[in-house]
């Protein structure tokens, strides 16, 4: 098995697994769309109007990510955009962290205020991280098994891999084409009279 091989399995693992987080994370908020909203609004950063708005938004958002990492289709974009979900959530629950306030993170259903010491920042930050590391490894080396992503399945098959050595092809003649002749007025190869 070649370095590019073990590269592809491992960004097929790291794939299914952030697509499979999104997909429960999603699911799970939104089936419970007043919760989700309530675990927004909990983070006090938002205006009303725009609580309601990620609230309702973000589960279907976490959950098209997710489908489309599982699949394996546009998976450098849906990569990167997750990454900048989790930034956005780790500065959320670091931002919750430092003004005290005591909120379970909602990030899988349910959220919203809670009792004091019952807070997990800690381990939720060091989650996300996790989280981003994998959406950046998917940035870097998106191809992967078993993926419908027709750039990837193309670079796999004609090039040998994302980082295969490509040769520029031949030309169906041996020699190149002349370049045309320009012709100015006023030099010698003008014939007007």
């Amino acid at each position: 098995m070649t370095s590019r091989d073990r590269v592809a399995w491992v960004s097929t693992v790291v794939r299914l697994g952030l697509g499979g987080v999104l997909l429960a994370s999603g699911g799970l908020k939104a089936v419970d769309p007043v919760g989700s909203v309530q675990a927004v609004q909990a983070y006090e950063l938002l205006p009303s109007a725009l609580v309601h708005v990620v609230g309702y938004g973000l589960p279907f958002l976490e959950i098209g990510l997710g489908l489309l990492l599982v699949l394996g289709y546009g998976t450098r974009l849906a990569a990167g955009v997750a990454g900048a979900l989790m930034v956005v959530f780790i500065a959320g629950v670091a931002s919750a962290w430092a003004r005290g306030l005591s909120i379970d993170c909602g990030c899988f259903g349910g959220g919203g205020q809670t009792e004091p010491g019952r807070t997990s920042y800690l381990a939720e930050i060091l989650r996300d991280v996790g989280f981003l590391a994998a959406a950046g490894w998917l940035v870097v080396f998106p191809h992967s098994r078993f993926a419908l992503d027709p750039s990837g399945r193309h670079e796999q098959l004609v090039h040998g891999g994302p980082h295969a050595h490509r040769t520029p092809r031949a030309s169906k003649t041996s020699e190149p084409a002349p370049e045309p002749a320009t012709v100015r007025p006023g030099t010698e190869e003008d014939e007007s009279p």
